[in-house]
């Protein structure tokens, strides 16, 4: 039977006190899970691609039959993680609420060495003439990757456990700067692998940083879920009370909902980033790396220090609205951005200044946003059901990348402009912007 629902800001009756060994564990988590998703996202698609086109090589298709046939297996391939993360997200923060977080961080960490040694061992060159066995490996790889990585609701949760509810924000911008370095390093390792036959060495390089961070765990990781306060609810791991409760909760719908909006928007962004630019600027794969790892280097910057000085100062509410109006604004400079590229007479602005004011616009207006709906949703949530709530969030957010890049590549196709995504995208940013008085009111 679900809580009672609540708009204060401040549920748990006790002020947890900093865990510095937690706050590490949970720091190396998250970014060891966003340097594989930094070193995934501009190269799999290209390596996938490869593979793809010799398994399809023997059917008699057309040309044009294969071309959709691969878009659809590599779009399958790009979505498999995240659609792990939406399904575990929730079943993770729930089995932590119940049984504590140590457990399942440790678990997360020992599949995420697993599967990234997998992955590196499908990129292996011994496996280049088995593309049938590789493809398949990539999609285990992938899969099971995303499960492990679905513990980062749980990851909120030590936060929550650690921090009193004033000092939530700076916590959850500790997550925020981890998830900055780690996307700033990936694309610096896909950078370095280009140079070299041996592509493996990715995978097996963010294994070695997995196992380094589960040696870690183990040795220096406590317990901080707390459950002297009240027993843990009983649930079965298929239960979706907690999305009912947060989806139907004056309090926490609306920020699930700003949330997975605005993570639509910027997983169509992540995914027509590369198409733009190649496009636009006739930019190669390595300088798309080092765009990429530029966008990762905002992250660090905003969340790490520019967010975690205004806290003290700035609401959540007001850090919300301020993210999506910087949101708008980057997504709508790449707009002009590819609009100005497609003129009959030449663009009349230059076009490298425009994508770097939107890429940086819109990067710092997601940084603003991501731990304020965190640290929100957390200070509105009763302290036994963390990790369940935080996982609906992430789950919610895990879906809002499944269907962004699938609708911002869908749109960037349907014009010869490449606008539509950039125009909608920052079309719905600004009608976000009623929600803010709402969520400030939390009813």
């Amino acid at each position: 039977m679900p809580l009672p629902e609540t708009t204060s800001d401040t549920v748990a009756p006790t002020a947890p006190t900093s865990n510095r060994s937690a706050l590490l564990i949970v720091f190396l988590v998250v970014f060891i899970d966003l340097l594989g998703f930094g070193i995934v996202l501009p190269l799999l698609p290209r390596f996938a691609d490869g593979y793809v086109k010799d398994v399809l090589a023997p059917f008699d298709w057309a040309p044009q039959n294969k071309e959709r046939v691969a878009g659809l297996i590599i779009g399958l391939l790009m979505a498999s993680f995240s659609l792990m993360q939406f399904a575990f997200s929730p079943m993770w923060g729930r089995t932590s609420d119940r049984h504590g977080r140590r457990p399942i961080l440790l678990m997360g960490l020992t599949g995420s060495v697993i599967f990234y040694a997998l992955f590196g061992y499908a990129l292996s060159p011994e496996l280049k003439p088995s593309a049938g066995l590789a493809l398949a490996l990539f999609f285990v790889a992938r899969i099971g990757a995303g499960v492990a990585g679905a513990t980062i609701a749980t990851a909120q949760a030590v936060i929550a456990d650690c921090t009193p509810p004033e000092k939530r924000k700076h916590g959850m911008a500790l997550i925020g700067a981890a998830f900055g370095i780690g996307f700033t390093f990936g694309p610096l390792f896909g950078y370095a692998s280009l140079g070299s036959d041996r592509h493996d060495f990715i995978g097996y390089t963010a294994a070695g940083l997995s196992l380094l961070a589960l040696i870690l765990g183990i040795v220096l990781l406590p317990e901080t879920r707390k459950f002297d306060s009240a027993p843990p609810i009983k649930r079965a791991w298929l239960d979706f009370s907690a999305i009912r409760f947060a989806v139907g909760s004056a309090a926490i719908g609306p920020v699930i909902l700003t949330f997975f909006l605005a993570t639509l928007g910027f997983g169509a962004f992540e995914v027509t980033l590369s198409l733009l630019v190649r496009d636009t600027l006739q930019y190669e794969l390595k300088d798309t790396l080092l765009i990429f790892a530029y966008i990762g280097f905002v992250l660090v910057l905003t969340q790490g220090f520019l967010y975690r000085r205004l806290a003290k100062r700035v609401s959540e509410a007001t850090f919300i609205a301020l993210g999506i109006v910087f949101m708008a604004i980057g997504v709508g400079a790449l707009g002009v951005m590819t609009y100005c590229a497609n003129l009959p007479d030449g663009p009349p602005l230059p076009l490298l200044p425009l994508l770097f004011l939107g890429a940086t616009a819109a990067v710092i207006g997601f940084s603003f946003l991501t731990p304020s709906t965190n640290a929100l949703i957390s200070r509105r949530t009763d302290e036994n059901r963390q990790g369940e709530i935080l996982g609906v969030n992430q789950s919610a957010a895990s879906l809002a990348r499944i269907l962004g890049p699938i609708l911002g590549v869908v749109l960037y196709k349907m014009t010869a402009n490449h606008l539509l995504p950039y125009a909608c995208g920052a079309a719905i940013l600004l009608l976000m912007l009623p929600m803010v008085p709402r969520i400030r009111r939390g009813a």
